[in-house]
């Protein structure tokens, strides 16, 4: 009995409906697979906002609503397509690549942060140095020399040194003691030794006392040395429940942010985190002040530079002895990286007390007007450095740093610098050393960020009379040097005391 045959046309259909279910279901598939992706992606976003522990409540639960919000559309445009929701698709794939993106620029954030925070290590870097036309090329080459020391400076320091390239010899070294680093220099270049160890902190000390020291010598022989510090602080929430006082301290041109040197920029901030005050305290760089700290003579007079070279908690020590009042926390910077910032930042709004044009100390040539000039960083970094041109010298470039370091951090608080975070700390991190811990950078400024509170900044600065002393760190030969004027100086403790217990501080003309 022959076969019933089914015409041509009803297996061509069955053929049709069979490959479109196929596709139909390969787009289902599909679908699913970019729903599934986003929601895991969403999650993990999720995650890295919540570990990076800095947006308030409100803004962690607007993220969450956007994210639902986003897979919502994916889920609609899969599941109630007509035709196979290929624009959902392309929409989902777009989505998952921004919040990868966005996941790992948020998580570099957090390193860089980590970076940057909880620098409670001093770091000296030692050298072995002879004059420039000896023989000698490497420490192996010097190890039968006869070494000049001294201990009366960083004592800890050398000796550790001396032990170390014993060590490393492993030989007794031959040393000259010398009363100061001064007369370490001074014995080189007279041939009563032929190498010296030092603290490269003390260079400057070096070439002050004899004229040549850095161009006629060479260096044949460096190590670090690491030195844990307890400078105190608090728990997590400190910075936004209790005052707080910050030592920002800008280290000298060509100095290593995390590197032991001279601080040629001293300013401490009183902060008051419920009153939403902060007080700016300039001290020129000259000022004459008794030195505190673990490697000094406690009360010895120098210059504020000066105490930089025995370690950021030696000049902690003394201005918080100076302005009675506790300091734990500190930010180093060198300045010439605020020419980075301030650009990030897309430059700053600062108020100039006077009009006057910079020089070729400063190493940009600019004019300056009275009242607010918008800067670059390469302008607000020689308004920092200007001093030959203004009526006050230095005490009036300490006033004109303030000034900068206000307008920055008026930009910094600004919400608009959340568009910004990550290359901001970019480079922040290249940069800038502070012993603040993460979590509680973090704590502030989650709480900034939750209350968009309106911060009064105010800036003074330390006056006094010059003249010319003998200093702790160079005590054969008279510096120049500034006297405080004991009346200012007591005008500013009692200013740091209003902000720390609470009061209202006078407005700008007043204080100034």
């Amino acid at each position: 009995m022959a076969k019933k045959r089914r015409p041509a046309g009803e297996a061509g259909r069955k053929s049709k409906n069979t490959g479109r279910y196929s596709r139909r279901a390969a787009s289902n598939k599909a679908g699913t697979f970019f729903l599934v992706l986003q929601a895991v992606v969403s999650l993990i976003f999720m995650c890295v906002v919540l570990l990076l522990d800095m947006l308030p409540v409100k803004y962690l639960a607007m993220v969450a609503m956007i994210l639902l919000f986003l897979w919502c559309i994916t889920f609609t445009s899969q599941a109630v397509r007509k035709k196979k929701g290929t624009g959902g698709k392309i929409y989902s794939l777009f989505i998952v690549c921004i919040l990868a993106a966005g996941t790992y620029y948020i998580a570099e954030t957090n390193n860089m942060i980590a970076m940057i925070t909880g620098g409670n290590v001093r770091v000296d870097k030692m050298a072995v140095a002879v004059l420039a036309d000896d023989p000698a090329e490497t420490i192996q080459d010097a190890m039968d020399y006869n070494f000049g020391v001294q201990f009366q400076q960083g004592g800890d320091n050398i000796q550790t040194a001396v032990t170390n390239l014993q060590e490393e010899l492993g030989t007794d070294l031959t040393v000259t003691e010398c009363d100061s680093v001064q007369d370490q220099a001074q014995a080189l270049m007279d041939g009563e030794v032929q190498a010296v160890i030092y603290n490269e902190a003390y260079t400057e000390l070096m070439d002050d006392a004899v004229d040549g020291f850095s161009r006629d010598t060479r260096i044949i022989y460096e190590m670090t040395i690491e030195t844990k510090i307890d400078l105190g602080g608090g728990n997590d929430d400190t910075l936004t429940k209790e005052p707080f006082t910050v030592y920002i301290s800008g280290i000298d041109t060509y100095g290593e942010v995390t590197q032991t040197s001279r601080s040629d920029v001293n300013i401490i901030a009183v902060v008051n985190p419920t009153t939403h005050q902060i007080l700016l305290i300039t001290t020129p760089r000259d000022s004459y002040v008794p030195l505190y700290g673990p490697d000094v003579q406690q009360g010895a007079l120098d210059k504020l530079t000066h105490a930089g070279v025995y370690g950021i908690e030696t000049s902690m020590e003394t201005l918080g002895n100076l302005y009675e009042t506790d300091i734990n926390y500190y930010v180093r910077l060198n300045f010439t990286s605020l020419i980075d910032i301030v650009d990030i930042l897309g430059g700053i709004d600062v108020e100039s007390e006077y009009a006057f044009s910079t020089g070729d100390e400063s190493g940009y040539v600019m004019d300056v007007v009275e009242g607010t000039n918008h800067f670059n960083g390469e302008q607000a970094l020689a308004f920092c450095r200007e001093r030959h041109n203004l009526p006050e010298g230095d005490n009036q470039r300490g006033r004109n740093q303030q000034a900068v370091i206000t307008a920055m951090l008026k930009k910094v608080i600004s919400p608009t610098m959340l568009l910004k975070a990550g290359t901001l700390m970019n480079q922040v991190s290249k940069d800038v050393e502070m012993n603040v811990t993460q979590a509680q950078l973090n704590t502030l400024i989650r709480r900034q960020l939750g209350s968009n509170s309106k911060w009064t900044i105010e800036s003074v600065s330390l006056e006094g009379t010059g003249g010319m002393d003998y200093c702790y760190s160079m005590p054969s030969q008279q510096l120049s040097v500034m006297y405080p004027d004991e009346a200012e100086l007591q005008r500013i403790i009692d200013l740091t005391n209003i902000v720390e217990e609470g009061g209202t501080l006078p407005e700008s003309e007043e204080l100034n």
